[in-house]
């Protein structure tokens, strides 16, 4: 029924409006698609749609719809996995094909043996830098970051996840020349995988209250390892200790079965391969039932472990001065910024000259690749007594590959212990997607190897060199990382369940060494030098962030209505405000807080509250976090991550003084990062 005040002209201009929309309608009902030209083919959407739903209630008939995507996670984070290290081994040998075919031409040898990783780096570099600058480098900071509840979307893009993954292909298709891994970059793919997952599980959910999103996200740092090395339950172990400032016991049985899921897809897919008979470890290992550990052996583990111990110090010192030098030198910022690509070329091709096998490399094992390295290093025989009875015609075994005639193996430990630090170090600095997990991995595992074969040349004891290098792999990698993870990984990885508590010995001890002084480890300092929003690596970094007070820190003026606001201070709120939970305090004058209005309320009733005051519209929620001003930064990251509430409201004596989400405590983090 139209208002009495309504014009002739309008009357007659609605009329014509509603003729007008009487034709389009026409034409949308005898159109042959029934549908607007933006959405062909409806019917057949209906059709799917509906056997999709019908899928879905099959499905959750038997469990919730997070654990398909758990599976689902595993299985992909394998696949991708599986098809990396593929990719990987064909062009190594592609390069070691055209190396041996190059025979007798030591020119054209060196060319190739340089030119090739270093192209390679190149290509990686400039790639990851055209498509994503955010691809490079571990990502576990950043992937450590997210974790702790700091939205950070550029690292979990689209493109970041393509680039990632073929600029990590092309570094490790480089070899143990620049001597780098794939395990901090693929648990960041692992993650943004998970992301999405998480996004679709949400979508076809039919229930409101599912929140796997952190879950997802813990999960997917334990399958990035287990694909890897197929080893679930340390992988758990590496997500527990360096992936989340706090593990929540809900986010435990996820973990285990998206492992499990990921490290028996990546081994099947050996078995069908044809590369292995049946599923086992990945370094398999065969140690000699004779050669049980002694007692007094336990001594020399405890030695080995000081000694990881004492290293990894110095080489975390360095890396640290490494990283400052990088930031505070023009020339390598200048190249780091706009040449990256050709910054990392003449880097690799450095290296390269070094490792050349007929130069240096000879006294390395430079031809190895890094697989190979470790198998080489956890033979079971004495290197010295092979070397000593080399006169009898037997096949050559790994351990002789270290030495030759012109280079014991002895030699050729001691070099290779002298010269990868400092290499590694110069690869730290690389701007493309690498790991660094397994290259201290080898290093240790070359500790514990030399080591031993001091010990047996001054010595007449038997003992299994295989325990000692398990040991030294596990003890220095665990010792820059500051983990235990590394003790459980050997074991997984090799099978050698009998050396489990003297490898835990060393382990612990090579910990105890690093963490004393609060040292910060290896993705510390990484963190660190990015100023990445992460609590734990700024309060190790500096000791006094966490006894700063949020009240010191806390933002502006918080915009808070009164519970007898009118419309206008209404209508301020919701055009003004950005935070989902508006605080409601008795009047302005006392700040009293009583509670919070959503948001959305507020939208929703915008047209009620036009003549009504808030309080009898709106309902205020008293269900409050409240903490006092006085309460330090960390405590308060700490109640944010336990409770996942939305936003802490600062209080003292009752009054309002602030809020404190995830956004201003990111913002407060990177102001305390800046001044470290």
């Amino acid at each position: 029924m139209r208002e009495h005040y309504e014009t002739p002209g309008r009357e007659a201009g609605a009329r014509n409006n509603d003729n007008l929309q009487r034709e389009n309608l026409l034409k949308t009902v005898h159109s042959p698609l029934h549908s607007d030209p933006w959405r062909p083919h409806r019917r057949t959407h209906l059709l799917v749609k509906g056997w999709l739903l019908r899928l879905r209630g099959c499905l959750s008939c038997v469990c919730g719809i997070e654990w398909y995507c758990y599976v689902a996670l595993g299985i992909s984070t394998a696949t991708l996995s599986y098809a990396m290290d593929l990719s990987v081994t064909k062009l190594i040998r592609a390069h070691k094909w055209l190396y041996w075919n190059l025979d007798g031409n030591s020119l054209l040898q060196f060319l190739c043996w340089t030119l090739y990783p270093a192209c390679l780096c190149a290509v990686a570099s400039s790639f990851s830098d055209s498509i994503c600058p955010f691809s490079t480098g571990s990502g576990i900071p950043e992937v450590r970051t997210m974790l702790s509840g700091v939205e950070m979307p550029h690292y979990s893009s689209l493109t970041n996840f393509f680039a990632k993954f073929l600029g990590l292909t092309c570094t490790l298709a480089a070899g143990s020349t620049v001597f780098l891994g794939k395990v901090g970059p693929f648990v960041h793919l692992s993650t943004m995988l998970a992301g999405y997952l998480s996004n679709m599980c949400s979508l076809i959910s039919d229930n409101s209250q599912v929140k796997s999103g952190g879950e997802m996200l813990t999960a997917a740092a334990a399958v990035g390892v287990s694909s890897c090395f197929g080893a679930p339950v340390s992988g758990v172990l590496f997500s527990m200790e360096v992936m989340s400032s706090h593990f929540a016991l809900n986010n435990y049985y996820p973990c285990f079965f998206t492992a499990a899921c990921g490290a028996l897809t990546f081994r099947l897919f050996s078995v069908w391969s044809g590369e292995e008979e049946t599923l086992q470890a990945v370094f398999q290992t065969n140690f000699s039932t004779s050669l049980h550990f002694l007692p007094i052996e336990i001594l020399l583990f405890i030695f080995l472990g000081l000694l990881c111990g004492v290293v990894s110090c110095c080489y975390l010192c360095c890396h640290r001065r490494i990283l400052e030098f990088t930031k505070t030198n023009s020339l390598v910022i200048k190249m780091l910024t706009t040449e990256k690509g050709l910054y990392s070329g003449v880097v690799v091709f450095l290296l390269a000259s070094v490792t050349f096998p007929n130069s240096a490399g000879r006294f390395m094992a430079s031809e190895h690749t890094m697989k190979q390295l470790l198998t080489s290093l956890l033979d079971d025989t004495q290197w010295t007594s092979i070397s000593h009875n080399a006169s009898v015609q037997e096949p050559p075994e790994l351990g002789l590959q270290w030495g030759s005639s012109e280079s014991p193996s002895f030699l050729s430990l001691a070099v290779f212990l002298i010269m990868k630090p400092w290499m590694l170090l110069l690869s730290c600095t690389l701007p493309l997607p690498a790991g660094f997990f397994m290259p201290v991995f080898i290093y240790g595992a070359a500790l514990g190897r030399l080591l031993v074969e001091v010990v047996h040349m001054s010595s007449t004891t038997n003992i299994n060199p295989g325990s000692y290098v398990l040991a030294g792999a596990a003890a220095f990698s665990g010792a820059v990382t500051h983990t235990l993870s590394p003790a459980l990984l050997t074991v997984e990885l090799t099978g050698q369940f009998s050396h489990a508590v003297p490898v835990l010995i060393a382990t612990l001890i090579a910990n105890a060494v690093a963490r004393r002084g609060n040292r910060l480890s290896f993705y510390d300092a990484l963190s660190v030098s990015k100023r990445l929003p992460h609590l734990a690596s700024l309060t190790l970094a500096s000791p006094q962030l966490s006894m700063t007070p949020v009240g010191r820190v806390l933002g502006g003026k918080t915009f808070h209505l009164q519970r007898s606001a009118g419309s206008e201070e209404i209508r301020l709120a919701v055009n003004t405000g950005t935070q989902t939970q508006i605080p409601v305090v008795d009047s302005h004058g006392s700040s009293i807080f009583l509670g919070f209005i959503l948001r959305s309320e507020l939208l929703s009733r915008r047209a009620e509250t036009a003549e009504e005051r808030l309080e009898e519209v709106c309902h205020i929620h008293q269900d409050t976090v409240q903490i006092s001003p006085h309460v330090t930064v960390q405590e308060a990251d700490r109640i944010l991550n336990i409770t996942g509430a939305q936003t802490l409201f600062v209080t003292e004596a009752g009054r309002l003084v602030g809020l404190l989400t995830q956004q201003e405590m990111k913002r407060i983090l990177e102001d305390l990062a800046k001044e470290i």
